[in-house]
């Protein structure tokens, strides 16, 4: 039978728990960060998140930036465009609707993409059942903001970009180098939006270390767990894990926020984690039809 898994990492055990440590920091991130919007405005957090990411990021990679040529810059800076909108999108809709409804619409880009070119009636399904998941979330007492619930949409397209550059930055450059150089494109790329944020609020020292804290949660953790993790875990057993994102996200506003969800909406969230899991199994059956019955 043939295998994705990698060698030389954790045990599997360690790897499973690395991911849910992921899971669960970058949801307490975004729980975090939906607190500080009553200190500074979404466009001011996004941007101390990703400025945050970038600094430790370059420290870590050390990128190699001489000798570049031309494609290695722009599959960088498509890249970081992906990067910084993805962030933007969904911090704008948080502002909006429910973390965990926000998350469970912007998982849609992605489950799109990894259901491109299913042909089974079976696999198409996992379409639908994710379709219907999102139409439940409308189901909400009162009504969901429609502006939240676009951003939510901008941030899954985003999130399907970010995806497919991710590959062929990861063909052009080195280990983390890519993902380093893209976070500083996309801090450069949101800066402008720091002159819709209130001077004072950037001139606090509490919420600088708040929104660096965020930074951490959201991004450095999550991503050091996960490339760890991978080491180990095959790539369908990680795209499983990571389809607990909405689940988490909801828990996470309900804790850290006090958003709370009708029944319906986390019967929708359930659809749309089911769907991701059938999708990313199916992608895993395509790829490796050996493997298909695992």
């Amino acid at each position: 039978m043939q295998t994705d898994r990698p060698t030389h990492g954790p045990p599997l055990g360690v790897a499973v728990g690395l991911v849910l440590l992921g899971i669960c920091s970058v949801q307490l991130g975004a729980g975090f960060a939906k607190r500080l919007f009553t200190d500074i405005e979404p466009n001011g957090v996004v941007w101390l998140r990703l400025a945050t990411s970038a600094v430790v990021l370059l420290l870590w990679a050390r990128p190699r930036l001489r000798g570049r040529s031309r494609d290695d810059w722009l599959v960088a800076a498509r890249y970081g465009a992906c990067l910084g909108a993805m962030n933007w999108g969904i911090y704008q809709s948080f502002s909006r609707i429910p973390i965990g409804v926000a998350v469970t619409i912007e998982f849609i880009g992605p489950l799109v993409l990894a259901a491109i070119g299913f042909r089974r009636p079976r696999d198409l399904g996992w379409v639908g059942l994710a379709a219907l998941g999102v139409l439940l979330l409308g189901f909400e007492r009162g009504h969901l903001d429609p502006l939240g619930v676009l951003y939510a949409v901008l941030a899954g397209a985003a999130w399907a970009g970010y995806i497919l550059s991710s590959a062929a930055t990861g063909r052009r450059w080195e280990g983390i180098d890519g993902l380093a150089v893209a976070s500083l494109v996309a801090v450069v790329l949101l800066s402008p939006l720091l002159l819709t944020v209130d001077d004072s609020a950037l001139a606090d020292q509490r919420v600088l270390l708040l929104g660096a804290a965020v930074g951490l949660l959201s991004s450095v953790i999550p991503y050091s767990a996960e490339l760890a993790a991978l080491r180990t875990l095959p790539a369908a057993t990680f795209g499983i894990l990571m389809s607990m994102e909405p689940a988490a996200a909801a828990l996470a506003g309900l804790a850290v926020v006090g958003e709370e969800l009708a029944a319906v909406q986390w019967v929708a969230i359930a659809c749309v984690v089911v769907a991701s899991i059938g999708a990313t199994r199916a992608t895993r059956a395509k790829v490796h039809p050996d493997a298909a019955a695992g």
